[in-house]
């Protein structure tokens, strides 16, 4: 069944975050579509921990801070979140309403799209082991949702990030075995997080070893062990129930590349009024769009923001003229924030 919405915006971080704020300030209400498990786009998946200093009057708050503080803002406004889920088409039903189909099956009726996919959503990169899809969210995973289902497993963790790190800290003690590799001793983690698994590594907890995952074997259907070759050519195998790939995340257009959008590079050309697409009722706000003097900054997109919101209550209500109104002194603002 099909649901119907004032906007659906495509990407939850900052940028797609704010505008559910400023629509919502202007009494309109958002779904909002994001292929990542949790709101905030790159800033929560990639580099929750790292400073940012340019948020007015923020003087310095971490990723995941500013995340966190933009999920209280728009709590009020009662946003519906499509999380792990894509935008696999959008159709103009006619000249003002699109239809909007998910990867999860869902269907949104709607008068306006916005479009802050950062820099397009984020894929994991793959393990290019041939045959190895076979086995995807049954034995080889990209992401964990449920990290029970992984203890007691002998576990093959790749990568040398963060994510690589924080999760073999975290099922080391919980798994029959756990091997870590990484292509290098080299690492992109938290120095406090290679400390740690330093001190598993002493304590027998887990096995480190610099190589690149090259082949498996699944000799009844079921992988068993996965090879392993090192730097001086020599190959190890690791029995395996489970193995974790944390390569890191890609960006791409994806569908949005077939919207008939007109694009720069992979951007998303839009005026500087409205910030409105060459298709009339889609928008670009974030590092997704692009204009002459664009800066991708966070703050670029929170301006973005707000003139898009101000341009989608015009297309909503023509006959209506759309009147600033201050949160300061506003009735109407107090009584949408809920103050």
């Amino acid at each position: 069944m099909s649901k119907e919405t004032d906007a659906v915006i495509v990407g939850a971080g900052p940028c797609g975050l704010f505008q559910i704020f400023e629509l919502g300030l202007l009494g309109l209400k958002a779904h909002i579509i994001d292929a990542l498990p949790e709101p905030g786009g790159q800033c929560a998946e990639l580099y929750p921990d790292k400073p940012i200093y340019d948020i007015p009057a923020i003087p310095v708050c971490d990723a995941q801070e500013l995340v966190d503080k933009l999920m209280d803002q728009i709590r009020p406004f009662d946003a519906v979140f499509h999380l792990e889920s894509q935008v696999t088409e959008v159709e103009a039903l006619d000249a003002e309403r699109f239809r909007v189909a998910t990867s999860r099956g869902e269907e949104l009726i709607t008068r306006a799209v916005v479009i802050a996919g950062g820099v397009g959503s984020f894929q994991p990169m793959p393990l290019r082991v041939a045959g190895v899809d076979d086995y995807l969210d049954k034995q080889v995973f990209y992401r964990i949702r449920t990290p029970t289902a992984h203890h007691g497993k002998d576990l093959l963790v790749l990568g040398g990030g963060d994510s690589a790190f924080d999760w073999t800290v975290e099922l080391a003690p919980h798994a029959k075995s756990l091997t870590l590799v990484h292509r290098s001793d080299r690492f992109r983690a938290a120095p406090a997080t290679v400390s740690r698994m330093r001190e598993l590594e002493a304590a027998g907890k887990v096995r480190f070893m610099v190589g690149n995952c090259v082949d498996f074997e699944a000799p009844n259907g079921t992988v068993e062990r996965f090879h392993i070759r090192h730097t001086d050519e020599s190959v190890t195998k690791v029995d395996v129930d489970h193995a974790l790939v944390f390569f890191g995340l890609s960006p791409k257009l994806g569908p949005i590349a077939q919207w008939g959008l007109e694009l720069d590079k992979n951007q998303i050309r839009t005026d500087t009024e409205r910030f409105e697409t060459n298709v009339p009722g889609i928008y670009a706000i974030g590092d997704i769009a692009s204009y002459p003097g664009k800066k991708k900054l966070i703050l670029s997109g929170f301006h973005e923001a707000a003139l898009a919101a101000f341009a989608i209550k015009a297309r909503l209500n023509p006959d209506e003229k759309v009147h600033l109104q201050y949160t300061t002194t506003s009735p109407i603002m107090h009584q949408r924030l809920g103050v």
